[in-house]
């Protein structure tokens, strides 16, 4: 991507919209911070129609909040916004689970295969950002698998959420229990087990909740505590 939005040739509207949403996610623009959006168009080197454009999808997708004279202002992620995303998370995580396991391709398995090993790999040698990234390009890919369009379409805008969830909570992430539900989900998604994969996906998403609220209220997870 170009130092600056304006020499790409792309649409400006989607690249301006990736390029803020990274910087959420990764806490440059942190909670509570104003965004300004003829400072934003200076800093990307592009027209303020663009970063509007952004800002409202980022909107939609709750990472701004919009309000009257005042202004857009990140959105902040605590335990009850973490409460509303697992409740619908855990079932749809569960149904792509159920659908991989009835659709996935060989060298699909294959490629998830490939992608847990390089998600605890990285955790284990303790890059924390690595495995938060790989650790949704996984929950991403059983979406994938699952072969329907319309439950990735439902998902892809909470993958920004997720994204953003996992790097708030990486800092205490404990891999081996990560990395051994994962494996347990996989296994069931190559055994062709529909049911047995749902019910991991709604053990490993409870796991990951309680968690996260633990984290997300300043509360010291247990050594025991669910991967994700």
């Amino acid at each position: 991507m170009p130092d600056t939005l304006g020499d790409a040739h792309q649409s400006l509207a989607d690249l301006v919209y990736l390029r803020l949403r990274e910087q959420i996610i990764e806490g440059e623009h942190p909670a509570g911070q104003r965004l300004v959006e003829r400072e934003l168009a200076d800093g990307l080197g592009v027209s303020r129609i663009p970063v509007r454009e952004a800002m409202q999808r980022l909107e939609r997708e709750g990472f701004l909040t919009v309000q009257a004279r005042r202004g857009a202002f990140v959105a902040d992620f605590g335990p009850a916004d973490a409460e509303h995303f697992f409740a619908v998370r855990e079932s749809l995580e569960a149904l792509a689970a159920s659908l991989a396991a009835r659709n996935a391709t060989a060298t699909g398995i294959r490629g998830l295969e490939r992608l847990l090993a390089r998600t605890c790999k990285a955790a284990e040698a303790g890059r924390v950002r690595e495995s938060a990234d790989l650790n949704a390009d996984f929950h991403r890919a059983i979406v994938d698998l699952s072969g329907n369009p319309l439950l990735r379409d439902m998902m892809a805008p909470l993958d920004g959420r997720l994204r953003r969830l996992f790097r708030l909570t990486s800092d205490a992430e404990t891999s081996a229990p990560m990395c051994t539900e994962h494996q347990q989900l996989l296994d069931a998604i190559k055994a062709r087990d529909p049911e047995a994969a749902a019910v991991l996906a709604r053990h490993h998403v409870a796991g990951t909740r309680a968690f996260a609220l633990q984290v997300l209220g300043g509360q010291t997870p247990g050594r025991q505590s669910p991967g994700r």
